[in-house]
């Protein structure tokens, strides 16, 4: 099963995650397919970059989406 969820990154206390399209199998921060978007919950205003038209597009072909990353893509359309 296909997934779109977040990878962490960054240093102890300060992640970064990367919106990441990936088989359920694999590890959080291990192999994925394919990098959708990042959220950084540290910088002041919080940064949400989110490619809508890949993350439909997986959708479309069968993809799970997270409950955060859901959470995300609905404070990035209220934000725009």
């Amino acid at each position: 099963m296909v997934k779109i969820r977040l990878a962490r990154h960054g240093a102890k206390k300060r992640p970064y995650y990367r919106v990441v399209v990936s088989d359920s199998r694999c590890p959080r921060d291990g192999k994925f397919i394919e990098q959708v978007g990042r959220y950084n919950p540290c910088s002041t205003p919080k940064l949400i970059e989110l490619d809508n038209e890949k993350i439909e597009q997986w959708v479309a072909n069968g993809a799970q989406v997270s409950d955060t990353v859901q959470r995300l893509m609905k404070l990035a359309q209220e934000s725009a």
